[in-house]
């Protein structure tokens, strides 16, 4: 992990098309801006955490469809 000091106003930039801009900071919370190309999906961890569980649930939800349509054929 890369760990750096900014203040505010300063940015770190990750390739050539993503800015990370510090706004502001209060106590404990650090407010971020993210300048990055409109097909660059960005979520909260918390959030991406959510829809990877929810992929994951949707996705072992069509194999068992898919298992269960599988053996419909095999009892014909």
């Amino acid at each position: 992990m890369l760990v750096l000091s900014r203040r505010k106003g300063e940015s770190i930039m990750i390739s050539d098309t993503i800015e990370i801009v510090v706004l502001e900071t209060e106590g404990e919370t650090v407010k971020l801006g993210i300048k990055a190309p409109k097909n660059v999906e960005i979520h909260r961890k918390e959030v991406y955490m959510a829809i990877q569980e929810s992929n994951r649930e949707a996705s072992s939800d069509k194999a068992a469809l898919l298992q269960k349509l599988a053996g419909w054929e095999d009892d014909k």
